[in-house]
């Protein structure tokens, strides 16, 4: 019995000397490996883009909610122009800014698609969590595209769901 509490006590131990676990939301792309330059003598149309995301959803009542896993992908529809985005900054049900996720303009290339992840643990958007995206497009090429998928699974349940991206400038 003592070797049996021993051991149970070590695995314990270990365990909870795990490093905490980080919030891939914040780590999910190098953004710096993505920084675009610009020649001043193309010029470029510019765009805001709107995007719903919901890291909760009510469940039964309003007082009760279900946390979800949220993936959300910009995308190039273009198959030879690059597409710029100058900004994708995130705010929470109540318009509160949460974070913006990079500092410098980045480029898409060409069919890509880019995503930024938010951890089911990660509350802060709420259950009207918004997206807004500053872009930038050679003219004639096409828009690009926000997306967001939205899923949780718990036991033999599960839920999934996904919003797209307007224009609003």
């Amino acid at each position: 019995m003592k070797r049996y509490l021993l051991f149970m006590l070590t695995c314990n131990f270990f365990i909870s000397c795990q490093p905490p676990k980080e919030n891939s939301a914040l780590n999910t792309v190098n953004w710096n490996k993505r920084k675009a330059t610009f020649t001043k003598d193309i010029p470029l149309e510019k765009g805001t883009s709107y995007l719903s995301v919901y890291s909760q959803v009510y469940s039964q009542t309003e007082h009760r909610t279900h946390n979800l896993t949220v993936t959300v992908s910009l995308r190039n529809l273009n198959s030879h122009d690059t597409v710029y985005i100058d900004k994708a900054a995130y705010f929470d049900t109540h318009g509160k800014s949460i974070r913006t996720y990079f500092e410098h303009p980045i480029y898409i290339a060409p069919m890509e698609t880019v995503e930024i992840v938010i951890d089911e643990s990660d509350k802060h958007g709420g259950t009207g969590g918004n997206f807004l995206f500053d872009w930038r497009i050679h003219p004639d090429s096409n828009e690009p595209l926000f997306e967001a998928v939205m899923i949780s699974t718990s036991g033999q349940q599960g839920i999934s769901f996904i919003t797209n991206g307007k224009r609003i400038e």
